[in-house]
């Protein structure tokens, strides 16, 4: 039987090196599409045998090449997305105009499955420019592809991600750090190997025309994800409660930065909790548990931020 042709958009992310690894191990065989061959390609390659993987460059609104790609692939897979704008990154090209052209193609070509990542919480942060591109994205989605498998993770991260990485590095630097909304936020962060084994799962069962709420084994305060990362990197640090209009003055300059540290629309984010909503079954609910725990994972990866190396 011929192995199944599955397109990945936002290959070399955390998730997608994963997911690759995962797929082609089942004998799928993985187009991997990027935007910087030279920067990501060597990388790619080493996530799957020969014949396996095939990488590909392109620009991801050129709408010639994306139809060629999506005419001879069975299951497209868009894991593309952004934290902050920049430049014509905006939010509204990359989580709404991208998936709806990928999605039209897919529905034109009738191709059996399209999966897309979109975020948890984004209908409840009604004031942030990103949740609400993203909930766009969705709409787009499952107009144009009424089959369209949408899935929200939480918070994803690994020693790959921009969230645990900068915050050790910010814990090692800094004597103090802040608090917003009182580090009450609520969020059930999983791990980039999980998220990719969900996606693998979903598409060994074939389930489609969903929408799936992606969460870790726990849920965890912003304050108990920071105090996670001190003790991961053996650091003692004074946690300041800041007030709100402090902190969007501090992030309208560090949204100025090239890669900011803090954005006014993520700070928005803050607010609301990234825990399932209970409006849709989540990977539990599918039996396609998460089993990696937070601080567990953090500690096999934090020795890079600790005095000493992996030597303290």
């Amino acid at each position: 039987m011929k192995p199944k042709n599955i397109l990945v958009f936002g290959a070399s992310g955390q998730i997608g090196r994963n997911l690759i690894r995962k797929l082609t191990k089942k004998n799928y065989k993985v187009t991997a599409v990027t935007r910087n061959l030279h920067q990501k390609g060597y990388v790619l390659k080493t996530q799957a045998n020969p014949g396996y993987i095939d990488i590909v460059e392109a620009n991801i609104f050129d709408s010639e090449k994306l139809n060629e790609l999506v005419s001879k692939c069975d299951i497209c897979i868009n894991l593309v997305g952004i934290l902050f704008e920049k430049r014509k990154n905006t939010f509204n090209n990359i989580h709404i105009n991208f998936p709806d052209i990928l999605s039209n193609f897919c529905a034109e070509n009738k191709v059996e499955s399209f999966i897309h990542i979109s975020a948890l919480g984004v209908d409840s942060a009604v004031d942030s420019n990103y949740a609400k591109s993203k909930l766009e994205g969705e709409k787009k989605v499952k107009k144009n592809f009424q089959k369209a498998l949408i899935l929200r993770p939480s918070i994803v991260y690994s020693v790959d991600d921009n969230f645990t990485t900068f915050f050790m590095t910010l814990l090692n630097i800094f004597p103090f750090f802040p608090l917003y909304y009182n580090g009450n936020t609520k969020f059930s962060p999983i791990h980039s190997s999980d998220m990719a084994e969900i996606i693998s799962m979903m598409i060994e069962n074939k389930i489609n025309s969903q929408t799936i709420e992606c969460i870790g084994p726990e849920q965890i305060t912003y304050k108990e994800i920071i105090n996670n990362l001190l003790r991961s990197i053996n650091k003692k640090r004074l946690l300041i409660p800041i007030p709100l209009f402090l902190a969007n003055i501090s992030a309208l300059f560090l949204e100025l930065l090239p890669k900011p540290l803090l954005t006014r629309d993520q700070l928005k984010l803050l607010k609301y909790d990234n825990i399932e909503s209970g409006s849709f079954k989540t990977n539990f609910d599918l039996n396609i548990p998460s089993k990696l725990f937070f601080k567990n994972e953090i500690n096999k990866y934090s020795y890079m931020w600790k005095e000493g190396g992996q030597f303290s």
